[in-house]
């Protein structure tokens, strides 16, 4: 299958200055990029003349197809309350192809979410990164499991209060003491070799862990207060294994820390109300700040905490508070893409990538912009958004 679209406006994420060129797609890939590109026989022109095309958005924290579009508790899937550690857990096990939310996603040209389960355990189970159209998640796969995802501060110590945790310190020890068991089963099993007597018995919840504690899959760790954000630093540096930070709510109160860190930090959600104690320095500016000091910043909605397809408006909320507009548009496209590990597939404009597309009528940013055509492996989204 070829498609040409024809005559845009191209924001690639790559460029700080926009370029009119016509856009090669071949089999779902980009395959060429350049002004006046020859049509090939067969192949379908989508009209953008008058359009800005960027590349389809993506977010790299939340949660919809296992909490999604009106679910009741009945419909939601993303926490495992039963257990307060729980590795051997994936998204990919749970998440709802058919929920609405999806599909909203993709009409708003949102393409690519990493979505996984929620901050209730210390130690959730997989994230997966998927595309936001399909029946079968197999087939939606981005990354299978993209981040081992982590709790820490106040979500933990409140739905696991009356089964073992009351404090952060309980909290940081038994995450502390499944990364020790990781690590010496992992041994254990390099010591063993082919030899399967000597190989430890079989742990899924272990198991699971190996590709975090051989430097394989980072931790996603959910943190909105400062020393919750350095507790994970500092755990992860213990034991060698990559971190990304997810949240960052008080970021900005501890900067020149995250610099020397050097972790990938998705900010969000900023909408709303602080609900609680640890979001009371919720700010717009958080993402500017900690960009201008040469952070890796992506934006987040956590949805559905906040509408999918509303993740461009966050990223405008944000350069009205002060962040550099590029930054805020890499920001929801190619940085979450690198944050989440999709980038040589998804996140900008770029020939070999796939072909995911939001075709707009206006500025990104702008509150009256209408998403005209959105495009996933170079296949039109159909359907109507609901509002």
């Amino acid at each position: 299958m070829e498609m040409v679209i024809r005559g845009g406006r191209v924001f690639d994420a790559v460029h700080r200055e926009p370029y009119a060129a016509d856009i090669l797609v071949r089999d779902g890939k980009i395959a060429q990029i350049g002004a006046e590109l020859p049509v090939p026989e067969g192949a379908e022109v989508f009209d953008a003349s008058g359009l800005n095309v960027y590349p389809g958005m993506v977010e790299a924290h939340g949660h919809i197809g296992l909490d999604g579009w009106a679910l009741g508790h009945e419909g939601q899937d993303y926490n495992e309350y039963n257990d307060p550690v729980t590795p051997q857990l994936r998204a990919i096990d749970g998440i709802n192809p058919f929920d609405y939310s999806l599909r909203d996603a993709a009409l708003g040209g949102v393409t690519t979410i990493c979505t996984g389960p929620g901050s209730s355990n210390v130690i959730g189970g997989t994230f997966a990164a998927i595309k936001t159209v399909g029946r079968c998640v197999d087939d939606m796969c981005v990354k299978p499991e993209a981040a081992m995802k982590v709790a820490f501060g106040e979500n933990p110590k409140r739905c696991y209060r009356d089964k073992g945790i009351s404090s952060r310190m309980n909290t940081a020890a038994k995450l502390r003491e499944m990364l020790f068991k990781a690590r010496e089963y992992a041994e254990r099993l390099d010591a063993a070799g082919g030899d399967p007597a000597k190989k430890p018995a079989f742990d899924l919840r272990l198991h699971a862990l190996l590709p975090v504690v051989r430097g394989e899959m980072p931790l996603k760790a959910h943190a909105h207060q400062a020393n919750d954000i350095l507790t994970a630093v500092r755990i992860a540096k213990e034991f060698g294994v990559k971190l990304t930070l997810e949240h960052v709510t008080e970021g900005a109160l501890i900067v020149d820390e995250l610099v020397r860190a050097g972790a990938p930090l998705a900010i969000g959600p900023t909408f709303g109300q602080p609900s609680k104690v640890e979001l009371q320095h919720k700010s717009w500016q958080t993402p500017g700040i900690l960009s201008r000091a040469g952070c890796h910043v992506s934006i987040i909605t956590d949805s559905p905490v906040t509408e999918q397809a509303h993740l461009r408006f966050c990223a405008a909320m944000a350069v009205q508070s002060g962040m550099d507009p590029f930054e805020a548009f890499r920001a929801i496209t190619l940085y979450p893409a690198e944050h989440i590990g999709v980038a040589d597939r998804v996140g900008s404009i770029e020939v070999g990538k796939d072909a995911d597309f939001a075709l707009m009528d206006g500025d990104l940013f702008a509150l009256t912009t209408r998403v005209v055509a959105a495009f996933v492996d170079g296949r039109r989204v159909e359907g109507v958004k609901r509002d």
